[in-house]
């Protein structure tokens, strides 16, 4: 078997795609885990966040407070 490297979502699938959990998360009433690296879409999307970094729990709050920690921008955006 060949391994081979697959590309990620477009941005376009990404918000279908978004659009359709959120939906069902509403219409149930019921919390999801959501893994992403798209700081944007975390960002708009989210109620709270959880951030990660090689195992290692940075922050956890609300995503106007959390994107703003300078360790999870490094983490995630790289130092500028």
């Amino acid at each position: 078997m060949r391994c081979c490297k697959l590309p990620g979502f477009t941005r376009d699938e990404r918000e279908d795609l978004s659009y359709f959990i959120l939906k069902d998360r509403d219409d149930l009433g019921i919390g999801v885990i959501w893994i992403e690296h798209d700081m944007q879409m975390v960002g708009y999307l989210t109620d709270r966040i959880h951030v990660l970094d090689y195992g290692r729990s940075l922050a956890d709050g609300q995503p106007d407070e959390v994107l703003k920690i300078e360790e999870v921008i490094k983490a995630y955006l790289g130092q500028a």
